[in-house]
């Protein structure tokens, strides 16, 4: 075996432990009912901390004009998205506005 394989293999322990523990840990531990009403927020609150920097951030300004081509992607897919409920149509539609927005400007 190689240092790279024992490496990536070590990346893979690594990383499956750290994913495993709060699970395991969760199962031992009774939480009370508002904690688990809380935690139905927290995927929506990681995406839109992932999203929306994305969207009204460019070369760490903030950029809200017309010529934010990621900006205008992300509010007509958040349109698609909330009309059609379609995840599938939603990432199409941001991703052609966004390289139609690119191939023009």
């Amino acid at each position: 075996m190689t240092a790279d394989f024992l490496t990536i293999l070590g990346m893979g322990l690594v990383t499956y432990a750290i994913r495993l523990l709060p699970i395991q840990a969760f199962t031992r531990i009774k939480l009370p009912v508002w904690a688990y009403q809380a935690m139905r927020y927290i995927p929506a609150a990681v995406l839109t901390a992932i999203i929306v920097p994305e969207l009204l951030f460019a070369n760490n300004e903030l950029a809200l004009s017309p010529l934010n081509g990621r900006l205008i992607a992300g509010v007509i897919a958040s349109v698609v998205a909330w009309r059609t409920r379609n995840v599938v149509l939603t990432v199409f539609v941001g991703m052609v506005i966004v390289w139609l927005f690119q191939a023009i400007v």
